[in-house]
């Protein structure tokens, strides 16, 4: 039976570790990194993601300050915040929590960012970056994902990978990850003819394809890594991944849980993000 992956341990490490480097980035340059967010309208659910990402702050020592406009608010009136919080310098990160209303244009908003205060790694340039194998800010998800797979121990070069999903958020960044890693990487999707095929020759599983239990649990290579990025609600009220956990599991070398696994490591990496903004602002990263 797989050793489950704890997301939300690993997580508290991260926080931890960054508690700690916010102190010596205060000492060194006298102030605390700083993240905004924006938050459009009154969606309840975007409403509590950016409480939690405040309260993460607060936790590791960074200043935090939110931005809350009505769901009225036009593109012109987003991008001039956006444009004010690019131009202060106490300010490290910027996230525009998303999905945004609409009327707004999600994609000009995101370019509007300064890249190297985008702490979500959205940036067409973050991801021209990744794609370059340059340093640049990446998503928080991804790098939560490669921090889980990380803390299992497994040599990644070499391994074969396959990441479901495609999303500019999760998938095609993660994807790029692995390859800097010198995996051999296979991408899929909803559309790929075979999937049980290609799942069964992985020896790390990213699945982040958005369907409960798509992926069956028989599928799953003996002695591999699987990493289930999705959360979905059935509709008895519980939260499943996009992997058949407890089959997955009896094969696995390697499994998180949902929720508890790579759910708890986004705003950790967000928290690690707005420190490397930080640190890139002052022209001496790490």
């Amino acid at each position: 039976m797989g050793q489950i992956i704890d997301g939300t341990a690993a997580a508290r490490a991260v926080r931890a570790a960054v508690q700690r480097e916010v102190g010596v980035f205060q000492s060194e340059f006298g102030f605390v990194p700083a993240l905004a967010t924006i938050l459009v309208g009154d969606n309840a659910a975007s409403a509590t993601y950016v409480r939690s990402k405040h309260k993460a702050c607060a936790e590791v020592g960074i200043t935090s300050e939110g931005h809350e406009l009505p769901a009225t608010t036009t593109q012109a009136e987003l991008l001039k915040v956006v444009d004010q919080l690019n131009r202060q310098p106490h300010i490290s990160g910027i996230l525009v929590q998303l999905p945004l209303p609409a009327h707004l244009d999600t994609e000009a908003v995101i370019d509007a960012v300064d890249p190297d205060k985008d702490v979500d790694g959205l940036h067409p340039i973050n991801q021209a970056r990744l794609f370059a194998g340059r340093d640049g800010l990446r998503p928080c998800t991804p790098l939560g994902i490669m921090h889980l797979i990380d803390s299992t121990g497994v040599d990644l070069k070499g391994a074969r990978a396959v990441v479901t999903g495609r999303s500019n958020l999760v998938g095609k960044p993660v994807a790029f990850m692995l390859l800097e890693r010198h995996a051999t990487l296979t991408i899929c999707h909803s559309r790929t003819r075979d999937l049980a095929e290609e799942v069964g020759r992985a020896d790390v599983l990213v699945a982040a394809i958005g369907r409960a239990e798509m992926v069956r649990g028989d599928w799953i290579r003996p002695g591999s890594v699987v990493i289930d990025v999705g959360i979905n609600r059935l509709a008895d009220k519980r939260l499943v991944g996009d992997v058949e956990f407890a089959a997955a599991r009896e094969r696995a070398a390697f499994i998180t849980p949902v929720p508890g696994g790579v759910g708890p490591m986004t705003v950790a990496m967000l928290m690690q993000n707005t420190l490397t903004a930080a640190r890139r602002q002052t022209g001496k990263s790490r």
